[in-house]
This record gives C-alpha cells, sequence and structure tokens, in this order.
C-alpha cells in the first residue's frame, strides 16, 4: 500500500518583528533583528532584562472583546495564525466533512501569563497566603489546562476530527507537526490545522531561566544578545511568537490548484534520559533522530541542501548540535549551510519548532538559506558553515530542521520540494 504523502498548503505566523508570513519573512531573510529590552513588565529585578516580543493588538487580527477576555496571548496567538494559514491555503472547509479535519497543537509552559496575572489578583501581588477565589476570572480553568488552546483552534476553524496538545518541551512545535503527519499518513484524517504556540514572556519564566542561567546577559546591546556560535554568546534570548499550518494528502492538494510550499517527508524524535537541562557532548540521540527522519525520507545526508538548526545561543547547545550534525550526515556537514533564526526572533520555547518549519518551508520557496544573525567572531570549536550576518541565494529543494528540549528531547523532521526534492 503506497504511503500518503503531506504536504503544507497554508502558513501563518506571528513572530517578533511583524505579524504574518511576509512580516516574517522578510525579517529573516534580511538579516534583521527583533531583540530588544523586555518591555511587558518591569525588567529591573532580573539577571537577563532582553526578550523577543511580539507587539501584537488582538483586535486588529479580528478577535473580538470576548474572545480575548476568554482566551490567553498564547492561545490568541494561535487562532490568529492559524487564520491565516488557512487563508492561505484557500480551502474551503465548509466543503470538507468536519470530522476528516483535525488540529495538533505544541505548546510548552500552557497560559503562564494568565495564570501569573490571575494569581496576582486573588493573592494580592503575593500578600495573601490564602487567596481569594472570588477575584479570580471565571475562565481561570482554561489556562490551567493546555488542551484548551487545541480547542480554541477548532472552534474557529469548525474541526471535529483528532485534537491534541503535544507538549515536549522546546521540541513541541516539531513534534506536533509529526503528529499531524502520521494522522494524514494512517488515513484518520484529510485536513490538519497544526502548528504551535507560545507567550511565555513573563515575571516567573524570566526568573526560572535567570537561575540556571540559562538566558543571554548583552542587556545593554539587546538586537546582538542572541549569538548562535559566536564566540561571545552568553545564553538565548526568550521571545513568544506562533506558527500555524494547513497540512493536506499530496494528490488532494495538487487536484484543487493548492500552492504546495514544501511536503513533510521525514520526522522522527528521540530522548537523551540524562539529564533536565544538560545535554552530552556527543549528540548521539540528536543525530539518530536526524539519521531516522533521513531514512524515512528516503534520502541519503549528502541530499540535504540545508540545514535550520535549534542555535540556541547557549554554549552547550551549539556544542552538542554541531556534533550531532558531524554524527548524523558525515563529512557532508561540513558542505551543507547552516543557520539559526533564533539569532533574529529569539527562543519562543515550545512555538519555535513551527516557526522554524514556516522558515524551511519559506527556505525551499525562495531557495533562500536565512542568516545567522550576530555571528561576528565564530567560536574555532565549532567548524560548519554556519551562514553569517547575511542571507545567501541558495538552491534548496531538501531541508533538515530539529529542534532540543530540556529534558533530553530532540527532534528532527525533512521537508523538499514535491517536485524537485526525490530522490
Amino acid at each position: 500500500m503506497m504511503r500518503r504523502r503531506v504536504v503544507i498548503t497554508g502558513i501563518g505566523v506571528l513572530a517578533p518583528g511583524g505579524v504574518g508570513t511576509k512580516s516574517f519573512w522578510a525579517l529573516i531573510s534580511e538579516g534583521r533583528t527583533a531583540t530588544r529590552t523586555l518591555s511587558r513588565f518591569d525588567p529591573a529585578p532580573y539577571r537577563s532584562r532582553v526578550a523577543a516580543e511580539i507587539d501584537f493588538h488582538p483586535q486588529e487580527h479580528g478577535l473580538r472583546a470576548q474572545e480575548i477576555r476568554r482566551m490567553d496571548r498564547a492561545a490568541q496567538f494561535a487562532v490568529v495564525a492559524t487564520r491565516e494559514a488557512l487563508a492561505d491555503s484557500g480551502l474551503e472547509l465548509s466543503e470538507i466533512d468536519p470530522h476528516r479535519i483535525g488540529v495538533t497543537i505544541g505548546n510548552a509552559v500552557g497560559a503562564t501569563t494568565s495564570l501569573e496575572d490571575e494569581y496576582r489578583v486573588v493573592s494580592d501581588d503575593g500578600a495573601a497566603h490564602l487567596v481569594d477565589h472570588t477575584y479570580a476570572t471565571p475562565h481561570l480553568y482554561d489556562y490551567l489546562v493546555p488542551s484548551s488552546i487545541a480547542a480554541e483552534v477548532a472552534w474557529s476553524a469548525g474541526a471535529e476530527g483528532p485534537g491534541t496538545v503535544v507538549s515536549t518541551g522546546c521540541t513541541s512545535g516539531i513534534d506536533a507537526v509529526g503528529h499531524a503527519v502520521e494522522l494524514i499518513r494512517d488515513g484518520a484524517a484529510d485536513v490538519m490545522i497544526t502548528g504551535a504556540t507560545e507567550a511565555p514572556i513573563s515575571p516567573i519564566t524570566v526568573a526560572c531561566f535567570d537561575a540556571i542561567k540559562a538566558t543571554s546577559v548583552f542587556n545593554d546591546d539587546p538586537e546582538h544578545a542572541s549569538r548562535p556560535y559566536d564566540s561571545t554568546r552568553n545564553g538565548f534570548v526568550l521571545g513568544e511568537g506562533a506558527a500555524g499550518f494547513v497540512l493536506e494528502e499530496y494528490t488532494s492538494a495538487r487536484r484543487r490548484g493548492a500552492t504546495i510550499y514544501a511536503e513533510i517527508t521525514g520526522y522522527a524524535s528521540r530522548s537523551n534520559a540524562y539529564h533536565m537541562t544538560g545535554l552530552r557532548a556527543d549528540g548521539v540521540e540528536m543525530a539518530e533522530a536526524i539519521t531516522s527522519a533521513l531514512d524515512e525520507s528516503r534520502l541519503a545526508p549528502s541530499d540535504l541542501d540545508y540545514v535550520n538548526a535549534h542555535g540556541s545561543g547557549t554554549k552547550q547547545n551549539d556544542r552538542h548540535e554541531t556534533a550531532a550534525f558531524k554524527r548524523s550526515l558525515g563529512e557532508h556537514a561540513h558542505r551543507v549551510p547552516v543557520s539559526s533564526i533564533k539569532s533574529m526572533v529569539g527562543h519562543s520555547l515550545g512555538a519555535i519548532g513551527s516557526i522554524e518549519i514556516a522558515a524551511s518551508a519559506l527556505a525551499i520557496k525562495e531557495n533562500v538559506v536565512p542568516p545567522t544573525a550576530n555571528l561576528h567572531q565564530q567560536d574555532p570549536e565549532l567548524d560548519l558553515d554556519y551562514v553569517p550576518l547575511t542571507a545567501r541565494d541558495w538552491r534548496t529543494d531538501r531541508v533538515l530542521t530539529v529542534g532540543s528540549g530540556f529534558g533530553g528531547f530532540q527532534s528532527a523532521m525533512v521537508l523538499t520540494d514535491p517536485e524537485r526534492g526525490a530522490a
């Protein structure tokens, strides 16, 4: 039995620097950064005071007052990204059996912003040990359960098929899309609305990353604070955002004349069972995920044209990832262009994997490799082609995108041009 081929026919992105896929692509292809001094609350007490924030006004994107009151910022991002992706796809959902339309959303930290805001209200800014629940919003339960995000997306689209939230830390955005692909391949759905969302920029999140010294302290130079692969790097920049996709079976998409951005030909995930935040230097688990994704795609390492890296800008991650590329790709690791868009849009935790899938699909469509911004002085320990500062015009028929998350999660996905990228 021939395996169903799964393609991306719609993309919607909310990322620092601009709302919408066009704004996102313009930012990363031009090598501009959207990192700045944190503005959502007073950053003075914190070790890291930079962030990649979105200037987002929900009313401007069609959300009604009641929706804004009900939904956490992360859910608002997801719904707006989904609407853009659906419009971009040209699908007429009314013509599809709603039970054949599914939703799979990735998210790492749920409604962190709203939960913290509500705790401050019911505890009188922490003064009351016994909180007064009567001050809480009636929507507090929706903030507690991340599944409410997938429910909001499903309601917005009228989807009545499989519904899931995938929460695997910073690989959630890849894993959610990978799960959606599998549902279409298995015949459980014909159309999947998928992607990931995150709005983690809150005092508690900033304090948590301060405690483990994971985030950048280039507070006096926020535009250049995220420096993957640079010898001066000292941590990632916290971000927020969302990316939504419409996935369809290839034959059906071709039949209706849809624009096809990319085919998702391979996906794999591994865990290292090693340490909550630490990574082994040899990168073996990520390498295994990459090899498995390539095998599923029926591609050799030398077939890859571009690697969209995790590239968080922490010393241990950049070393781990470089080792993984060398282990899985062999000599081709030194020939294939590699870059990190986190240098421009920050690290939006569970959402970034989907945002990077969007970047990978657009790189295929445009035949452009986005650069690694702020890479002026490459760490001599890291000896691959990390595409510094300026985008590269490049034939990008086959792209690997990877993610690495706390808890030891390592995920890899291969996207190809469905006409030019076959092995």
